[in-house]
């Protein structure tokens, strides 16, 4: 497909904002191809994505930023700008469990998503011949309560070798500390429940032994509260008496494995806009 550009923005709502962002893009020549919007009206916000073709665009590439943000500025707007043709770059951690793994790497082989995955960091060597099977980086590094912090300097360390964009954390069963996510913020992860229901790291044990009905998976936006960011995307599945905890964890999974593609998903094709702890997802 022809290369495009995706505005994301995010300000405080009032007269003529769609009209004004439409227009920076017919006056130059390009042509909408997607154009969504929410109104929160509660906290007062307009959110919106604009999607254009830079076929027969007027402004160059490295303009185009400059241009929007004389714009952008009175409307004290929060923007992001992203280029169709722009390949990220996705770091996996994982911990022993491979299903999430798998299922990314094989929706990334057969191109469900546009992405690559140069390497994948683990706090156990179990997955390391995965890795190896599909030509992937692999790196070992143990974490303790002892090592964490010098540890984290050299996952953020490989993040920037393999410059990458987003780090996807695939049942990688380690908190993640806050000074690690304020230094690298754009981190997804797939928690086995429909939060905020069962935090922690028993779940479906939690479940059930309270005779759910219903259990989830949710993606979402890891902050230095656990458990606590974004929500991207979730789902859930009908389970029953009949149900035991294996059960439980088998239906989870599969849960676990779609929920997490979908948000990565999203994610790669600029359709979530975060504001506050909550997100509007474009779809």
């Amino acid at each position: 497909m022809n290369p495009t550009a995706t505005l994301l923005i995010s300000c405080p709502d009032q007269k003529g904002l769609v009209a004004k962002i439409a227009n920076f893009i017919y006056a130059n020549g390009g042509n909408i191809i997607h154009a969504d919007q929410h109104t929160d009206f509660a906290a007062g916000l307009f959110l919106t994505r604009i999607e254009w073709q830079l076929d027969e665009f007027n402004l160059p590439r490295e303009f185009i930023a400059p241009a929007f943000s004389a714009i952008a500025q009175p409307l004290q707007a929060h923007w992001q700008l992203h280029f169709s043709d722009t390949i990220p770059r996705i770091a996996i951690w994982v911990s022993k469990q491979d299903h999430c793994l798998f299922d990314l790497i094989w929706r990334q082989k057969a191109k469900e998503f546009t992405a690559e995955i140069p390497v994948i960091i683990s706090n156990h060597p179990d997955l390391k011949e995965v890795a190896e099977q599909f030509g992937i980086d692999f790196h070992y590094i143990p974490i303790t309560k002892e090592n964490k912090s010098t540890q984290e300097v050299k996952q953020l360390e490989l993040l920037q070798e393999y410059k990458i964009n987003l780090v996807v954390l695939a049942k990688y069963m380690q908190i993640v500390s806050t000074e690690f996510i304020t230094q690298f913020p754009k981190i997804i992860n797939i928690h086995h429940s429909f939060l905020p229901a069962f935090v922690g790291a028993s779940p479906y044990h939690q479940a059930y032994e309270r005779g759910v009905k219903i259990i989830g998976a949710t993606a979402h936006y890891v902050t230095s509260e656990l458990d606590a960011g974004p929500i991207i995307e979730q789902d859930v599945a009908r389970v029953s008496h009949r149900d035991d905890v294996a059960d439980l964890i088998r239906k989870g999974k599969d849960l676990e494995r779609v929920v997490l593609a979908r948000a990565v998903r999203l994610h790669l094709q600029n359709r979530v806009l975060v504001y506050g702890n909550r997100t509007v997802v474009f779809e």
